[in-house]
């Protein structure tokens, strides 16, 4: 015991980092494997589909991420909680987030018309747009039931838990798979629906998850040890702090997924080359970036935990080590990218090739594909140290620092190379590649200061009147 009666553990190392985060990672590729069968089958399905899945798409999850954010910071308090030893602070924690999840269901519905309007202004061609138009308005449907699942999640991943979080995504996207390839092609009695059967089969995956939570966490066992009934209730206290720790990792995570996805639309006035080599390679990219969003968790966990313990000493050593496993997978993929970019086009020669020359295609992804695996590296600095900063509560600077630099830099330049300047879409990539390594060095300085130790998440002062900590358990 430490003097302020949290357990002392000794530092787990690799293993402990690699126990919690191998299951982050299985389930972060699960989602990149979802998103790359739902473009694949696009792909072989229609040009347009496929043009028409990456805006719309990656538009829906910039108007949810937000929302997401915030209900999966639940996770940062469950993981201080659970080091300090609370498990109805847990359940409280969680209480909250799925009160905000439930709140946030028509917030999210009311955003459709925004949506709508940018793509209307995003300049593509009538044909695609309506396409992205309709796949968009089905997949706001997911909101809802994506937020709730990343606020239920976070009482597993919190507690380092994280194989029931695979286990529960693996069944819910890979039934999301096959309804996918059922729906868009009309296959086994189903009705061929094109890019609407994509985005439906997305909607039912989207619930299955959070589904799946909830029969757990309030099943029979949870239910004993935790009090979860018992604590489903509002709380105050803990709900605004939640927000005001919480709020800044959502305004973050929309403005940095809105920047790109203005990159993303950007690129779509390019021309049909353009337009689907950058498809291409980034549905390729999410064989390198979805895992590393898991080890990001698994730093935020740990970090979480080892602050919650008063070690903070062992959360920068994880930190630090968490990037260094996450640089050696990077380097790995990029090796792949430089070496078989051939393989990587092929994958995606179909309908959506087809009205383009493939060998100047084949030349667009190549060259995308050295510049991802250039920024592969910067990429991991940035998701794993930003993840580990928010398990501390370093959440405002996270915030600032990332929305400066992709309003200030990414989403200006961009839009001065592109609708001033008219350039290619090799200089607006490679402006891409410059913000990707400023937000990595950026924030491993930041991670480097320490001063994200001195953070007080769950308010621990000495009280006035008896000298006893204010932990949450006090707080009922």
């Amino acid at each position: 015991m430490q003097p302020d009666g949290t357990e002392s553990r000794p530092f787990g190392g690799w293993r402990e980092l690699m126990r919690i985060a191998w299951p982050l990672i299985i389930n972060s590729g699960t989602f990149a494997v979802l998103n790359f069968c739902d473009r694949l089958f696009l792909s072989w399905y229609g040009e347009a589909e496929f043009r028409a899945s990456l805006p719309s798409g990656i538009l829906f999850f910039t108007l949810v991420c937000g929302f997401m954010a915030l209900a999966g910071f639940t996770n940062t308090f469950v993981a201080q909680l659970w080091g300090a030893g609370d498990k109805e602070g847990c359940a409280r924690a969680t209480a909250q987030g799925i009160i905000f999840s439930l709140l946030s269901i028509p917030l999210i519905m009311a955003l459709m018309p925004v949506g709508l309007w940018f793509l209307r202004i995003s300049g593509h061609g009538p044909e695609v747009l309506a396409l992205e138009e309709q796949y968009f308005k089905i997949l706001m449907w997911c909101g809802g039931g994506m937020t709730l699942s990343s606020a239920l999640s976070s009482f597993f991943s919190g507690r380092g838990k994280t194989f029931v979080i695979m286990t529960c995504n693996i069944a819910a996207n890979g039934i999301n798979i096959v309804l996918n390839y059922a729906m868009v092609f009309g296959k086994w009695g189903f009705p061929e629906m094109g890019i609407a059967g994509a985005g439906w089969a997305t909607v039912i995956g989207s619930w299955i998850s959070p589904l799946i939570f909830a029969l757990l966490y309030f099943g029979k066992p949870i239910r004993a040890e935790f009090q979860t009934l018992k604590n489903l209730r509002y709380n105050a206290w803990l709900f605004k702090r939640m927000i005001r720790f919480g709020l800044p990792s959502g305004i973050h995570w929309f403005l940095d997924v809105a920047a790109f996805t203005v990159f993303v639309l950007l690129v779509g006035r390019m021309g049909p080359i353009a337009h689907i080599a950058s498809n291409i390679a980034l549905s390729i990219n999410l064989i390198a970036f979805m895992p590393m969003i898991g080890m990001g968790m698994a730093a935020s966990i740990l970090v979480g935990q080892y602050l919650g313990r008063n070690q903070p000493e062992y959360a920068e050593r994880t930190g630090w080590l968490a990037l260094k496993i996450g640089i050696g997978y990077i380097v790995f993929i990029g090796i792949t990218f430089l070496l078989f970019p051939g393989f990587y086009a092929n994958v995606f020669e179909g309908d959506a090739a087809g009205s383009v020359p493939f060998d100047e295609l084949l030349t667009a992804v190549r060259i995308l594909l050295v510049m991802l695996a250039i920024w592969g590296v910067a990429d991991a600095s940035a998701l794993i140290l930003s993840g580990a900063l928010k398990g501390a509560g370093d959440t405002h600077f996270v915030m600032y620092f990332q929305s400066a630099v992709a309003w200030g830099f990414l989403v200006a330049g961009q839009l001065v190379l592109v609708l001033v300047l008219k350039t290619n879409i090799y200089i607006s990539w490679a402006w891409t590649l410059l913000y990707i390594v400023i937000l990595g060095v950026g924030f491993a300085l930041r991670f480097r200061t320490g001063r994200w130790k001195s953070i007080d998440l769950l308010d621990r002062r000495p009280s006035v009147a008896g000298g006893e900590d204010q932990t949450l358990g006090t707080r009922q």
